[in-house]
């Protein structure tokens, strides 16, 4: 896509969310499929359908509302996306990122990134949530390809600390306060939509990733591209050992992640009331 007509899509559709909503939130939270549920926390809020707010991408993925929500959480004004966007729904890693652009644009300084991921740390159990401190990109592109808008961000941003260390510590207390295991890990991403193998299982692991999924790594590029400070959290649905692999669904999946939502809801909120952003 011409990047002129791109970062002109990203204003307008600024404009729109802005006016729609006054005040300027605290941070963004992307949603990953089975967390819907955090959306009815919103408090003082409204909801924009994405189909509302001009250039947005539409979701299709299982269990992705698609929409916007601003309200409150923990008594500070946030951004929820309610559905993400992935690479293999046919979204170029421009357009899966248009979110992050649009936090950027609106000068939302931290963004919150979730996700359902199979674990491939055998230590992992499902309904684990994992913090995760590093990310290998096995997406095959990314986000930042073409021509780069020098306004954004650096032609070449550094990614030697991707997640924010300080936001990660946060969320360390945040669960050692309430109770909640949290895992710390690598997070790999690949672009799907098929599951793995038992050998591509086996060799994720061998790099060095703890869970795999298929979002967050071009959100997150695009993110430090942009200077916005990042948090990420894996909701571990299934544990892939290669040499006993079951049979995985969907639904299986969003169950589990599900059965999560109530320890990942605390967490979110602990760590959004105590934002230094």
């Amino acid at each position: 896509m011409d990047m002129t007509a791109f970062r002109r899509q990203v204003e307008e559709a600024a404009v729109f969310v802005k006016d729609k909503t006054g005040s300027k939130p605290v941070c963004g939270i992307i949603l990953g499929t089975g967390a819907g549920g955090l959306g009815a926390h919103l408090t003082e809020g409204i909801t924009i359908p994405y189909g509302g707010i001009p250039h947005f991408p539409r979701s299709s993925a299982p269990s992705h509302a698609g929409q916007l929500g601003f309200g409150k959480m923990a008594g500070r004004p946030v951004l929820l996306f309610q559905g993400r966007f992935h690479a293999y729904e046919g979204y170029s890693l421009q357009q899966a990122t248009f979110p992050v652009r649009l936090l950027a644009a609106l000068e939302v300084p931290c963004l919150i990134l979730t996700n359902a991921a199979g674990g491939l740390n055998p230590l992992f159990q499902a309904g684990d949530l994992m913090l995760i401190r590093d990310h290998i990109n096995l997406l095959g592109d990314n986000p930042l390809v073409g021509e780069n808008v020098d306004a954004w961000g650096p032609r070449f941003p550094d990614l030697s600390r991707v997640y924010d260390r300080l936001l990660g510590d946060l969320a360390v207390h945040t669960a050692l306060e309430n109770g909640i295991r949290l895992r710390e890990g690598v997070y790999v991403a690949v672009k799907g939509p098929s599951l793995e193998t038992p050998a591509e299982t086996r060799m994720l692991r061998l790099l060095g990733a703890d869970a795999v999924g298929m979002s967050t790594v071009a959100e997150a590029i695009v993110g430090v591209h942009a200077g916005v400070r990042l948090l990420g959290i894996s909701v571990i649905s299934n544990v892939n050992l290669p040499d006993t692999m079951a049979p995985v669904n969907i639904e299986e999946i969003i169950r589990t992640v599900q059965g999560a939502e109530p320890d990942l809801l605390r967490l979110v909120l602990g760590v959004v009331a105590k934002l230094p952003c």
